[in-house]
């Protein structure tokens, strides 16, 4: 059985740092795009960052490009994104989610598995 679990979120003051994990299990990882995703109360959801299955391509929307950092582990199972420089905008519940296909992150429309998300807050 798919399991996909987050953890890695808190409070943080503005300009901090927060490693967020995307633990998985019952598939193989390195088959499956990984997408990490936010929203924030009374917002859309949002793909924040992607990683490939293809040569672990990476794509990040543009307010968080140079300060979020998404990898992928497959010996842990586990796909990572750094957060650094924090703002109070980056507040959300973050989310990973799998798809099991060879696209390219921009072209994927469904996801097969999903986490229950992390909450991240950013304040003084």
């Amino acid at each position: 059985q798919a399991q996909i679990m987050e953890s890695g979120g808190g409070l943080v003051q503005p300009g901090g740092s927060l490693r967020l994990s995307c633990a998985t299990s019952g598939f193989r990882l390195d088959s499956y795009a990984i997408g990490w995703f936010r929203q924030a109360p009374g917002k859309d959801r949002e793909k924040v960052s992607c990683i490939d299955a293809i040569n672990d391509g990476t794509t990040y929307v543009d307010s968080v490009t140079g300060r979020f950092t998404i990898s992928r582990d497959t010996a842990e199972n586990t796909v990572y994104l750094q957060m650094n420089g924090l703002r109070p905008e980056d507040t959300a519940v973050y989310t990973c989610a799998a798809a099991e296909t060879q696209s390219l992150c921009a072209r994927i429309l469904n996801w097969h598995y999903w986490g229950l998300g992390t909450q991240v807050t950013v304040s003084s």
